[in-house]
């Protein structure tokens, strides 16, 4: 039997600073009072926990609350300017870049156009720390799309959300091909990109992200084990179990565009990246020639889907035959979701992405009732509820979280200035 572990004062006030700084990043701007109450502190520990964290960078005045029954009372907050992250949502057609300080803040976001395909871009003459020349390219990609965001200061921490995901075994971005992502397939990925942008990066599929913003903001906040459908021009799942997200061995757990299911073709008949399987059955441009088939015509499968969605709520052949053919989407989409949820038993399936956004609620009601036809569990269909670009938002509360916990914790442990934390 191990013996008791007793807290030292040093461990004592790095927990009572790290639950400090949660509660002012929460609650605040603070009082000393109002934190020593929060706290459960008395008020000169609060006091000197206070002094502590202004010493370190993290907590700042905030002016003074008058108009209260006794002396004028300072005011703390978290400082913001202590550290500062980026999140970066990739595509083949653009790079989209969010910057916010520590307290969450935006302080600043750009979009730069991305490459489709060939190679790329040759770095530019100035020098850079570190990038090898195979990822040289890419760095300077990613930094110019970073600069052109105007971080306001030294960055702690970068997010890049991409199509695909890392293999933890080799290093390398798998299940994207150099059409999707040119100038990732490079060895040891994100070792490349931290040493060349300087920062500590962390590369993440974007659906697992857009999964991650549900799950703290959308649709499936309080939800333990969900599973994330993204339909677009492909599919894309997350898996969260028991509240944590499920990467899988290789980092590619939810790759399931090339899931084998029945009425599509396999990898056996084409090949590893042909068309074939769920993408094939229902990724967008599937869906778009489906309707074309009952008479529903579009731009593009969004148009197409949105289209079919207006004609039904009509009368006549023409809506008779879009319901129709929105049942046969809802029934293919329901049936790569059935096969998902027999193996992971969600509580809940969110549907999110381009696809189920022009289908709106009338699509996720037919995947629903086809979802209860074939799954005996049964998990409750919802639409992503998720504001504005969720790659971003999943991505950016992950950066937040990994930069909170490495300067806290520094700062709390060693007392090193915010602004020297995590460089």
């Amino acid at each position: 039997m191990k013996p008791p572990v007793h807290g030292t004062p040093r461990l004592m006030r790095a927990i009572n600073d790290r639950a400090a700084l949660r509660i002012l990043l929460e609650k605040g701007p603070l009082t000393r009072p109002e934190l020593s109450e929060l706290t459960g502190l008395s008020k000169p520990t609060a006091f000197q926990l206070l002094a502590r964290l202004q010493e370190a960078g993290l907590v700042v005045g905030d002016g003074v609350r008058a108009g209260q029954p006794g002396r004028t009372a300072e005011v703390y907050r978290v400082n913001g300017a202590a550290a500062y992250v980026a999140a970066l949502d990739v595509t083949p057609e653009r790079i989209a870049v969010q910057v916010a300080d520590l307290t969450g803040a935006l302080v600043g976001e750009a979009t730069s156009p991305e490459p489709s395909s060939g190679p790329s871009p040759e770095p530019s003459s100035a020098p850079a720390p570190g990038p090898s020349p195979e990822g040289g390219g890419l760095v300077e990609r990613l930094r110019a799309a970073i600069e052109a965001a105007r971080p306001p200061g030294p960055l702690h921490r970068v997010v890049i959300g991409v199509q695909g995901a890392v293999d933890p075994t080799t290093g390398r971005l798998d299940h994207a091909t150099a059409d999707d992502m040119p100038g990732w397939q490079i060895a040891d990925l994100v070792p490349t990109l931290s040493a060349g942008l300087g920062v500590t990066v962390d590369v993440e599929n974007d659906v697992n992200l857009v999964a991650l913003a549900e799950q703290a903001h959308g649709a499936a906040t309080g939800c333990q084990d969900f599973v994330l459908l993204w339909a677009g021009e492909g599919l894309g799942a997350a898996l969260v179990i028991g509240g944590r997200l499920h990467r899988g061995f290789f980092g590619g757990a939810g790759e399931v565009g090339y899931m084998p299911v029945p009425g599509a073709a396999t990898a056996r008949d084409g090949g590893r990246f042909a068309e074939h399987g769920y993408q094939a059955l229902a990724g967008g441009p599937a869906v778009q020639d489906l309707l074309r088939s009952y008479g529903v015509h579009g731009a593009d499968f969004r148009e197409s889907v949105a289209t079919a969605v207006r004609l039904s709520e009509g009368a006549g052949r023409a809506a008779e035959e879009a319901a129709a053919g929105l049942r046969t989407v809802a029934a293919r989409i329901a049936l790569g979701l059935a096969t998902i949820a027999s193996v992971v038993d969600p509580g809940l399936v969110v549907l999110a992405g381009s696809l189920v956004s022009a289908g709106g609620e009338r699509l996720r009601d037919l995947v629903e009732r086809e979802l209860r036809v074939l799954d005996v569990d049964r998990p409750l269909v919802r639409l992503s509820a998720v504001r504005g670009n969720p790659v971003l938002v999943g991505a950016m509360d992950l950066a937040l979280a990994r930069v909170r916990d490495e300067v806290f914790g520094q700062a709390a442990r060693d007392g090193v200035p915010a602004t020297t934390a995590g460089r």
